[in-house]
């Protein structure tokens, strides 16, 4: 019996098939709006066109653009063709995409106007990488590449045929290399199009909704939802960036309905919001990348939009945990339990199993993990073990199954003997009003072993160090308590809204008081 293959590419021709008439994809930037009928027409393009420059199944292909149309029919064009996409953080400077490049053994990119300058300076480099195509969208062409728009206009709009699927991989995004160099991670068609029926059957997202896509796409935290959202039928809203303000403004103007805004997002939102502007269609908003503050959540419920907390990483292909409606403002600073598809263990550092309760690292395990690490064995035998991904972050799981992520295990530190989570020191400060945004790390103490520091942006100028600490009192146990504070105008973070703690500890390298 024959069976359907399972390109993620062909998903978006079969939205086109069954909807072709609906509204696609918004970009509030430009003014363009697309049916499902011309995304499909465009991604087809952009594979045909990267076939006739002789890109086949399996090459990969760089994709080095900011959020819009063309990221998103790029992805489905690279996957049609059978090709593997390498999502490229714009935020790198050269010779950190020219590793990621020589890595994956890239041989198309295409960019954008904005990073011609990158891109020039990646291609002087010659035999430094595989890159044989170039092809640049908007601004002046360079004359090492094509220009996007012609290229793509002198292409086939059919669909190619389908030559990757399953297990075939799809894409190679690369981790952020906080510890080392960055590490490919690689997904299939068979492991994305789990991820898409794990948060399509977990969370609320519903044919018809308008998605606001605030994260840049070159990460999983965008790119799973985008392509969850192509699998129910929604329509897309992709602002080029995210501005605060304009944020606001479009859930009244597109009447966007869903989203996922990370929790320094939301607090910018705050900062700004305008009582005027309505957001009476937004039926609630997911928020990971980091512990969302309890007070944010209070915050949001007040103005009547949900804020379910998600967990997941670039490795699980998004899914992890979600908290579901039901339990979203009863059980506020969980990230609620595993998706549908999921399942998740806290293990104790001997590997047997936590107790309702107790602290301990999370393992997932579900079929939308990751297939490995891009020539990385080594660290795919340390993180994939007896079929677990072993994520090295700190959470507790109470007896109904209920997950709260406490932090990153290397962020942890030690007072006293005993362990402290950065992530519930930052909770507490800022649920102080005066506070905009904080962080916490560790710093060295000759009484304490490590001490709490907390690195605050002040939302009231007024706002001193020893109403920090004095606003801790009572709210933490004494161990737990900041010892000291630096006030900065911005906390450093990832494009996924991670704080950067060694930016910080770097900043801020001295001996505690005590």
């Amino acid at each position: 019996m024959l069976r359907m293959r399972n390109n993620i590419g062909s998903f978006l021709g079969k939205r086109a098939f069954l909807n072709p008439a609906n509204e696609a994809a918004v970009e509030p930037h430009t003014g363009r709006r697309f049916t499902w009928s011309e995304l499909d027409a465009r991604a087809n393009r952009v594979a045909n066109a990267l076939a006739a420059a002789g890109v086949g199944t399996g090459d990969r292909v760089g994709i080095l653009l900011m959020n819009g149309v063309e990221f998103v029919e790029s992805f489905f064009g690279v996957a049609k063709l059978g090709a593997v996409v390498v999502p490229l953080n714009w935020r790198l400077v050269p010779d950190e995409l020219e590793f990621i490049l020589a890595d994956s053994g890239t041989k198309a990119l295409l960019y954008s106007g904005e990073f011609l300058a990158t891109a020039s300076e990646l291609e002087s480099r010659g035999d430094k990488t595989e890159v044989a195509t170039w092809v640049q969208l908007g601004g002046d062409t360079a004359p090492f590449a094509a220009g996007y728009d012609d290229w793509t206009a002198a292409a086939a709009d059919t669909a190619p045929e389908v030559t990757a699927s399953g297990d075939d991989n799809l894409f190679i995004m690369y981790t952020s290399g906080t510890t080392g160099l960055p590490k490919g991670v690689v997904h299939t068609h068979d492991t994305v199009m789990w991820a898409m029926l794990t948060i399509c059957a977990t969370a609320d997202l519903r044919f018809k909704d308008r998605y606001l896509v605030s994260l840049p796409m070159f990460h999983v935290g965008a790119l799973s939802p985008v392509l969850s959202a192509v699998y129910k039928g929604c329509t897309l809203v992709i602002p080029k960036g995210f501005d605060p303000k304009q944020t606001w403004e479009l859930f009244a103007a597109e009447r966007i309905t869903t989203g996922l805004l990370v929790p320094a997002m939301l607090q910018f939102m705050l900062a700004v919001h305008d009582p005027s502007v309505s957001c009476e269609t937004v039926r609630w908003v997911m928020s990971g990348a980091a512990p969302v503050p309890p007070s944010l959540i209070t915050a949001y419920a007040g103005l009547g939009i949900e804020i379910h907390q998600v967990y997941g990483l670039t490795e699980s292909g998004g899914p992890a945990c979600l908290v579901s409606p039901d339990d979203a403002l009863t059980r506020v600073g969980s990230t609620g339990k595993a998706f549908f598809h999921t399942e998740v263990r806290l293990v104790r550092e001997d590997g047997t199993d936590c107790d309702p309760g107790e602290a301990g690292e999370v393992l997932v395990r579900g079929p939308h993990v990751m297939k490995e690490y891009w020539n990385r064995p080594d660290a795919t035998a340390a993180t994939l073990r007896d079929g677990w991904l072993h994520t090295g972050d700190v959470a507790t799981m109470d007896a109904d199954g209920f997950v709260t992520i406490m932090d990153r295990i290397k962020d942890m530190l030690i007072s006293g003997g005993e362990n402290v989570y950065p992530a519930e020191i930052e909770n507490v400060v800022l649920s102080n009003p005066k506070v905009a945004d904080a962080a916490v790390l560790g710093i060295p103490s000759a009484k304490w072993g490590e001490s709490p520091l907390a690195v605050v942006v002040a939302k009231d100028p007024s706002l001193t160090a020893d109403e920090v600490m004095a606003w801790c009192k009572g709210k933490l146990a004494p161990f737990k308590l900041v010892k000291a504070v630096e006030f900065v105008t911005e906390i450093p973070r990832n494009p996924s809204g991670k704080i950067l703690k060694r930016v910080l500890r770097e900043q801020f390298a001295y001996d505690a008081s005590e």
